[in-house]
């Protein structure tokens, strides 16, 4: 290998003697300062042009983005395509949400913590499936969810910028009471979208309405169409019902817990109860009704004055028959012939002669 090389380079060597032509010089770089003073010197109108045409505008707000928070949003195996929709539009309504893998239902939720720090998240929403209808919210609070409407599903006349910063409304009851207080700061944490943050748009155009009733929490989203406050719903829409609030994160002692809240598995065997006690009642009423029918009419009294009008019939002598009687002659008229017989008759007739 050695020596091949060492030949191609006295080939090359000796390519370079034998050659006629001329040794090109290269020629020399001037400074960059120099060529940069000269060109300013001698065209200055077109240095300005040019600074004024690669010149990029600085960003409309000039804040920093200081609060760093974070959600992660995601689910457990299981669910249905109206969760895995209302996840995609709080994904959008949220610039500052992250996503991840469906989780395994064999791990622990305190494995989530870990994703939490994974994804450099500060706060989480999982979406836990059970039995394949029944939806819960868990981290500090557990939330059953029900009576979900997606942004496909509804159709609304409402709409927002995608990115921008929305106004969060709350109910009066919010801080009346200590666990609901809990709730406010929470979803302000997590639904509220950080100030500069690179995703967002510095703009204000849609209302997050967080209101109490019936002891369960309703969410609405919607558009602020004048300065007058008028607003159209957007989407999406569901309500929440308060199970339980935790100590820590995905575990820890209980610190509240709803005395109003009742199991879709105890409300949907309630609704099963009153269904078999309607039939039962039905079946009772049917069976009452044949025994009625069975019993005989009530006695009425005699009246005294029901047999005024009634005259009594003669009585007739009663005839008894010794001889059999004679039979009756019957005037029906004889049964014609049919015509095949009668050809018949007349054929034999005929032979006969």
């Amino acid at each position: 290998m050695v020596a091949s090389t060492a030949t191609k380079r006295q080939r090359g060597a000796g390519g370079r003697k034998g050659s006629s032509g001329p040794k090109r010089k290269r020629a020399k770089r001037a400074p960059e300062g120099k060529d940069d003073q000269e060109a300013t010197q001698s065209s200055p109108s077109v240095a300005l042009s040019g600074q004024e045409e690669h010149h990029i505008p600085p960003p409309v707000s000039q804040g920093k983005w200081k609060n760093k928070e974070r959600v992660l949003i995601f689910s457990s195996r299981g669910i249905n395509f109206r969760t895995r929709h209302l996840m995609k539009d709080l994904r959008t309504l949220m610039p500052h949400s992250k996503a991840d893998t469906k989780m395994d239902r064999k791990d622990k939720l305190f494995v989530i913590n870990e994703v939490c720090e994974m994804k450099n998240c500060n706060k989480c929403i999982f979406f836990e499936a059970k039995k394949k209808q029944d939806l819960y919210i868990v981290e500090l609070i557990v939330l059953n969810i029900f009576t979900v409407h997606t942004l496909a599903e509804l159709k609304m006349t409402g709409n927002c910028l995608r990115g921008s910063r929305p106004i969060l409304s709350f109910d009066q009851t919010f801080d009346e009471e200590p666990h609901y207080a809990l709730l406010k700061e929470l979803f302000i944490q997590i639904f509220s979208t950080p100030q500069y943050h690179p995703k967002s748009q510095p703009f204000v155009d849609h209302v997050l309405s967080f209101s109490v009733t019936d002891w369960r929490i309703w969410f609405r989203n919607y558009q602020i169409i004048e300065e007058d406050g008028s607003l159209v719903e957007i989407g999406p829409r569901f309500v929440l019902n308060l199970i339980k609030i935790f100590q820590g994160s995905f575990g820890g002692p209980t610190l509240y817990e709803n005395p109003h809240y009742q199991s879709p598995n105890m409300h949907r065997r309630v609704l099963r109860l009153a269904t078999a006690a309607k039939f039962k009642e039905k079946q009772n009423m049917k069976e009452l009704q044949k025994l009625k029918k069975k019993e005989d009419n009530a006695l009425i009294p005699e009246d005294p004055t029901e047999q005024v009008f009634e005259t009594p019939a003669e009585e007739k002598p009663e005839i008894i028959e010794l001889v059999k009687p004679e039979p009756k002659v019957s005037l029906k008229k004889k049964k014609k012939l049919h015509q095949r017989e009668r050809k018949l008759k007349k054929k034999l007739g005929r032979i006969g002669a």
